[in-house]
């Protein structure tokens, strides 16, 4: 019969640097989360909140895209070949909502 008290001779740190980097992650995370609900609640609505909100949310998205997904450990060009198209693209969101909302005005104004 096999003996039923084994001996694990683990290293009781294994692992330690990643659980370090999970909670650094989740501190981070929480703490903008935080700061969102801060912002919510405390200032009133108009740009200035609606601005912050767009900047922290792609905050957080860049750095959930960095941690979770690894582009942070990937190399540069990589990196920017995925940055450059998202930035042009969120330009031509904010282009057209700007241009869609000029025409607008002209013609039913």
């Amino acid at each position: 019969m096999a003996d039923a008290h084994h001996i694990h001779n683990q290293d009781p740190n294994a692992g330690a640097e990643q659980r370090k980097a999970i909670m650094k992650t989740f501190w981070i995370l929480l703490i903008l989360t935080a700061l969102e609900f801060v912002i919510a609640f405390l200032v009133p609505h108009g740009v200035l909140k609606v601005s912050v909100f767009i900047v922290m949310t792609i905050v957080k998205a860049f750095y959930i895209v960095g941690e979770f997904m690894h582009l942070k450990h990937e190399t540069k060009s990589l990196i920017w070949s995925i940055l450059v198209p998202i930035i042009f693209v969120a330009w031509l969101i904010l282009a057209l909502l700007l241009e869609g909302n000029a025409i607008f005005d002209a013609i039913f104004s």
